[in-house]
């Protein structure tokens, strides 16, 4: 086995591809601010790809880790020992995996350890742009409002003490005003997370950060940077240490860092950046003047089908999303809420058939050499559901369309904050942005004390109305018979 690093990069097994370009010769022109297995598989993918045509040298990454835990800082080791190198796997749903080198980051640094490093790398006038996948709950959204909460704990302290950032929006601030008081242009901010919007939402969290330190300043930025909105699409499961022994036996490399997604990927950006941008579309990424109809598109169906067919999965006992997806009850389950609850009330974006793209989303689902996990896909759902399924369920109840299917799965979320399958088996809910009072309503005795949760509010759901009631009876026969039964009652109704 040969440790991945620069010096065995010409010393590779013939089963893994490598890059043909020159490391020595790139320069970090992105720093991204969270460096998960998202991006690793997805924009670090694009740009590895665009970094292999002359030309595009200082369009390389420089990767930021933000969080202070276990794992981010395992790569504050792993990256350096690897020469920020790592291998991302290819599963096509049939044929062999491909494996790869990505060598497009070439930099990593850790944010709670230097945070003033991290702002002066932000600061260099070679860095033209900022991206992130910080998930969607990270954006420090009022949940009523949408507004930037300036009250959150970490928020607090930064507005305190603006050189000691912790958050993204801490540390984007605070890099623009060191830009604006040294006379450097601005870098565009790029939010790449799951978001509708997910420019505006950025420019919203950014503005409300700087707006409370100095209006000036905010001034500057919203006259001077840009947030353009972009749509991303790769599934990219969490890679457990069996994944990780699997590839590095398949690659004979000793690799600390591996990933693997499937073989699907799609980036749509709107075109709008205040200080250049590298040639994206040289690599098939979509660059259009409004990536809304795209983005609703794919949160719609492809997002809040994965919510769909996760929790009754799990509850089901089963763990995976190929697993899931053999089950023909959940399977018909996703096939007419798209179908019959999403399709009718989408536009479809240019160029694209959204029933084509349904039997897509079916068939990578499906896809048994990917694996995906569902507890990943259910982690986080009071950060999700307002995002990928609420809007949906907010249009059928305003037009009096059929709710049941969504109900079933809103009581499939439910039963799953219990934290027990339909075998008795118990699971920890991951739910990190679930406050105290809304973890207390999920676990009243009264089940329908519930549906007043504060991430359920606005769209539509009245606690004493019709779809209350189909939310509280599936929640009752799902604790009595289980998952499967009342989903086939459902379908056969």
């Amino acid at each position: 086995m040969i440790e991945l690093n620069n010096k065995t990069l010409d010393h590779l097994p013939a089963v893994v591809r490598r890059f043909g370009y020159d490391r020595s010769r790139l320069r970090p022109g992105i720093i991204h601010l969270s460096v998960g297995n998202f991006h690793r598989a997805h924009q670090a993918w694009y740009l590895d790809r665009l970094l292999e045509k002359p030309g595009n040298e200082t369009w390389a990454l420089c990767g930021v880790g933000l969080i202070d835990d276990e794992t981010e800082r395992l790569k504050t080791v792993t990256f350096p020992q690897q020469d920020d190198l790592y291998t991302l796997t290819i599963c096509p749903p049939d044929g062999p995996s491909v494996h790869q080198v990505i060598g497009s980051i070439v930099e990593y640094l850790f944010a709670p350890s230097d945070p003033d490093g991290v702002l002066e790398r932000m600061a260099d006038p070679t860095v033209r742009i900022v991206s992130m996948t910080i998930t969607e709950g990270g954006y420090n959204q009022d949940k009523r409002t949408g507004d930037y909460r300036l009250d959150a704990p970490v928020t607090a302290a930064e507005l305190a003490d603006p050189a000691h950032p912790r958050s993204a929006f801490g540390f984007i601030v605070e890099a623009l005003r060191r830009r604006r008081e040294r006379g450097i242009a601005p870098f565009t901010v790029l939010s790449c997370d799951n978001l509708r919007n997910n420019g505006e939402v950025a420019k919203t969290a950014v503005l409300g950060h700087a707006r409370a330190l100095d209006a000036e300043l905010a001034g500057w930025i919203e006259a001077h940077v840009t947030f353009p909105s972009c749509m991303v699409d790769r599934i990219t499961p969490a890679v457990l240490k069996e994944d990780a022994d699997r590839i590095n036996a398949e690659c004979g490399i000793v690799d600390l860092l591996p990933i693997y997604a499937e073989d699907f990927a799609q980036w749509v950006v709107e075109d709008r950046f205040c200080n250049g941008r590298p040639p994206l579309e040289q690599v098939g990424v979509q660059m259009v003047d409004d990536v809304h109809p795209y983005e609703l598109a794919k949160v719609r169906m492809l997002n809040a089908s994965h919510s769909m067919l996760a929790y009754p999965g799990q509850l089901a006992g089963l763990r995976r999303v190929d697993e899931a997806m053999g089950e023909p009850l959940i399977r018909r389950l996703l096939e007419r809420f798209m179908t019959e609850d999403v399709i009718p009330i989408l536009d479809p974006p240019p160029g694209m058939e959204l029933g084509a793209y349904r039997d897509k989303l079916l068939a990578r689902f499906s896809n048994p050499t990917v694996g995906d996990q569902l507890a990943r896909i259910t982690s986080d759902g009071a950060a999700k559901l307002p995002v990928f399924l609420l809007p949906t369920l907010a249009t059928l109840l305003e037009r009096g369309a059929d709710h049941r299917r969504i109900a079933f799965g809103l009581a499939c979320f439910l039963r799953y904050l219990q934290g027990t399958d339909d075998k008795g088996q118990p699971f920890k809910p991951g739910e990190p942005h679930l406050d105290p009072a809304d973890r207390a309503l999920a676990l009243d005795a009264d089940p329908r004390a519930a549906l007043h949760m504060s991430f359920l509010q606005g769209f539509g759901i009245e606690p004493e109305g019709a779809f209350a009631d189909d939310v509280l009876r599936f929640r009752k026969a799902i604790a009595e018979r289980g998952t499967l039964p009342v989903l086939a009652e459902l379908l056969d109704a």
